[in-house]
């Protein structure tokens, strides 16, 4: 089945891939600076402002009563902010009302949007959550005082460029507001910046924060750009992640900070948080020094995005190494390249199962038979969020502690759990049946012992390669296993079952470090993960196409492990029967002219 002589020469271009990956570094874009002092802001009045709403707005749940009473007070200081200078056209302070799903369910929220116009061209955007899950959460509301008086400064016509200030809810897990404003926007803009915890004695890094909902990451300039700022004004390391971070963020796209609906929508975004990503506690204890140096920072960067030129663009796959930058180009190559070697040997072995006749068809349909089991979970998560079992299930993952199982999550697990193991129980039974399929994978004197991993392989390479051209991030995190599987059951070589599981379960082992890295990064223990999971699927967040393409490599893990417990004895790559057999050159294997024997010629035979 294995022809280790065209395994060989595909690796040939792996070389030359990691060859172009270490020649494409490039220098990380300079962070855009500025020479105005953001002398503006006070933290004295940012404070005393944020003591104001933190003792008249202590219950701020999305879509509650005090959620609903803050809206209107920020819409309320907003215009009085904005309508001092009316030279480029009158300041303008939306309501925006809308149905979105929140950690309490589904729910009538409202978002204040307030533009003030500058020159032509693309503007700056920001925005601070005002709801908060817990009582009082004063640090979270610091976000929405640095906002009022940044929208005082800009009422002074200080900055040219438009500048639209946005009040969400929904910021405390799910990211509803935010994701409702997008559409809202007057135009596209520069940069969006999500001012979150702006105000905790307790800091956590990083404290830019540039993951995506979706695809990519925000452009690395502007990243930079609030980062310098935050070092500049604040006397801090605003800290960044390790590349084996920043590529399992990217290769399993999550996040529960606002930014991530912007950047998901294609806007360069960024969220700035003293606390990092997962945000303060509720007790969170505050101080004016961190408020003032924190406005100052995000006044800083407005001015240098104000009178710096353009960053354009939006989310794009990127990584950055040290001191350098590696763009998705490069990291695409590298992971085309792994996949090629599985790739071409899993053709050539297809191609050799069909001139022996062995049954690769049949065996495909018993790879995708192993697949329903886990289909029917997804499906059945989308189905109880319909009927309202699960509630409530946002468009994003929330912050830690936040949507705990519950009884209600646990009622929802235990059905999930039996979903899959009536699919695995009757189900797959059935479709084997259908499809006239044997579970257990054959040996090699019945025929056929090479299908059943050729359709495995082949299915996990047409998976590979859809998530490759989707997420090649994703699709690097595939290679150990199409490498290893693909010597792990193969008939031709003789190992132990227990080494062949072995090598199976080891090629798992990316997808359960990039698991532990995204719930490590957000707080979430194994329980709240798993849930979170279950929530992404049932609210939509992970759409049918992700799952579908997880599914089956779930079910190709499944049927890999099968065949290394059932493994084929012997050499399997053997001339179909009826065909002569022995050596090249023996009288009784030869092929070809003269092996049936002299045959005299017509002339021959008259003479005669």
């Amino acid at each position: 089945m294995l022809d280790p002589r065209i395994y060989r020469a595909s690796l040939l271009p792996v070389l030359l891939a990691l060859l172009v990956v270490a020649f494409a570094l490039q220098d990380r874009p300079r962070p855009i600076g500025t020479t105005s002092a953001p002398d503006a802001f006070v933290g004295s009045i940012a404070g005393a402002t944020l003591d104001d709403l933190a003792q008249k707005y202590p219950d701020r749940r999305p879509g509650s009563i005090g959620d609903e009473a803050l809206a209107r007070r920020v819409a309320d200081s907003l215009r009085v902010a904005l309508q001092p200078d009316d030279r480029r056209g009158a300041s303008v302070v939306q309501l925006q009302r809308f149905r979105g799903r929140t950690i309490d369910g589904t729910r009538d929220l409202v978002n204040v949007i307030a533009t003030r116009p500058g020159r032509p061209g693309p503007g700056i955007v920001i925005v601070a959550h005002r709801d908060a899950a817990g009582h009082g959460a004063k640090a979270e509301l610091s976000g929405t005082a640095v906002l009022l008086q940044l929208a005082q400064i800009a009422g002074t016509g200080r900055l040219r460029r438009t500048i639209t200030f946005v009040s969400t809810t929904g910021g405390s897990g799910g990211a509803a507001g935010a994701r409702a404003v997008v559409a809202r926007l007057p135009e596209r803009p520069d940069a969006v910046i999500v001012l979150g915890d702006m105000a905790s004695v307790d800091t956590m890094r990083p404290m830019v924060v540039a993951y995506s909902a979706g695809r990519g990451v925000a452009p690395m300039q502007l990243r930079r750009t609030l980062e310098s700022a935050v070092r500049t004004e604040g006397g801090v390391d605003p800290g960044g992640p390790r590349a084996a971070v920043q590529w399992a963020r990217q290769a399993f796209p999550l996040t529960v900070g606002e930014q991530g609906a912007f950047l998901e929508a294609g806007l360069p975004a960024v969220l700035v948080s003293a606390t990092g990503e997962r945000g303060p506690r509720a007790d969170a204890a505050v101080s004016e020094g961190r408020l003032q140096s924190f406005g100052r920072a995000i006044l800083r960067s407005i001015f240098a995005l104000d009178n710096g030129p353009t960053i354009g663009g939006g989310p794009r796959p990127a990584l950055q190494i040290a001191r350098k930058a590696l763009s998705s180009g490069a990291i695409r190559l590298l992971g085309g390249a792994l996949l090629l070697p599985v790739l071409l040997v899993t053709i050539d072995g297809f191609a050799r199962a069909r001139r022996r006749r062995e049954p690769v068809g049949r065996r495909l349909a018993w790879v995708l038979a192993t697949v329903l089991p886990f289909l029917l979970v997804a499906v059945a998560a989308v189905v109880l969020a319909f009927v309202g079992l699960i509630d409530p299930a946002p468009h994003q993952a929330a912050p830690a502690g936040t949507l705990p199982p519950g009884s209600a999550g646990l009622a929802a697990a235990i059905a999930l759990l039996l979903v899959f193991l009536l699919g695995w129980l009757l189900v797959r039974p059935l479709a084997l049946r259908l499809a006239q399929v044997e579970d257990r994978p054959p040996q090699t004197g019945t025929g056929g012992a090479a299908a059943p991993a050729i359709a495995t392989l082949l299915v996990l390479c047409l998976v590979a390669l859809a998530i490759w051209v989707v997420n090649p991030f994703a699709s690097v995190l595939l290679a150990p296993a199409l490498h290893l599987w693909l010597f792990a059951l193969t008939p031709d070589w003789r190992w132990p079952r227990v080494v062949r599981l072995l090598t199976v379960l080891v090629a798992l082992v990316p997808f359960a470090a990039v698991a532990v890295v995204d719930a490590g990064a957000l707080g979430y223990s194994l329980t709240d993960a798993a849930w979170q999971a279950v929530l992404l699927v049932a609210g939509g967040a992970i759409g049918p196409a992700t799952w579908l393409l997880w599914c089956l490599v779930g079910g190709c893990a499944v049927c890999a492990g099968i065949v290394a417990l059932h493994p084929s004895e012997g050499p399997v790559d053997r001339p179909p029967p009826g065909l002569p057999t022995g050596s090249v050159r023996g009288p009784g294997g030869y092929v070809g002219p003269g092996a049936l024997g002299a045959v005299t010629s017509g002339s021959g035979a008259r003479r005669r």
